[in-house]
């Protein structure tokens, strides 16, 4: 069988991008870093997504850069956006961009794909409906795919470890209609930046989520403070 390494963040894209790759016959290990977030929330739900597909195994990797990165998502001096704002700086890309933060994820799956004779590395990037951040986008997968042809073992030999990024053209709702074909456990996931007892509603990330749902005329099981039907 062939063999994925999967980032799984224990949101609705990652979750869905795990299923699809166990529906397409890989057997899967789920790579999770706690990577100093705010909040723990989707650190549990990548575990119970784990547990509920019964990985091969399941890598959580403690690489705390929060004191050391400018982002919202890990510092908690600085304020999350809510409701579409403020960008950072007035450009396109929202506080809660992380520097480099999927090249380096990408570069550990990559190694370790490459030391356990996987095929594919798996990540849920989405260009369509996203937060802007630039290393979500075909243009960095693209890239990222030519450093393992040049940079890695198997990549000079000919067999550089392939880059998959299954979601990278749908929409948010076209994700959760994927992810209700595949009968992803929606209740287990979590996508809010905030880490409270309900999702907020407010932050990009919930936006985004609550906008694809109603697009797909489906209902999200989690509770939100605001908007949602919790």
């Amino acid at each position: 069988m062939a063999l994925a390494v999967v980032l799984l963040s224990g949101g609705l894209d990652s979750s869905t991008a795990l299923a699809s790759t166990i529906e397409k016959g890989y057997e899967a290990v789920a790579l999770t870093f706690d990577y100093g977030q705010r909040h723990r929330r989707e650190l549990e739900s990548a575990k119970r997504i784990a547990r509920h597909y019964s990985v091969r195994s399941h890598v959580v990797i403690d690489l705390d850069i929060g004191e050391h990165v400018r982002s919202s998502l890990t510092d908690e001096s600085l304020a999350v956006p809510i409701d579409g704002g403020p960008r950072d700086g007035g450009s396109n890309i929202p506080s809660t961009y992380v520097p480099g933060r999927n090249i380096v994820f990408l570069s550990v799956a990559a190694a370790i794909a490459e030391g356990i004779e996987a095929d594919a590395v798996v990540i849920a990037a989405n260009a369509v409906d996203y937060s802007g951040y630039p290393d979500c986008t075909p243009e960095f997968i693209e890239a990222f795919q030519g450093t393992l042809e040049v940079g890695t073992k198997r990549g000079v030999s000919g067999r550089a470890v392939r880059v998959e990024a299954p979601l990278m053209r749908m929409t948010k709702a076209d994700v959760v209609r994927e992810a209700t074909r595949l009968n992803v456990p929606l209740d287990l996931t979590w996508s809010c930046y905030a880490g409270g007892d309900k999702a907020c509603g407010v932050c990009d990330s919930c936006r985004l989520r609550l906008r694809g749902f109603d697009d797909a005329g489906e209902t999200d099981p989690l509770q939100y403070e605001v908007g949602g039907d919790g």
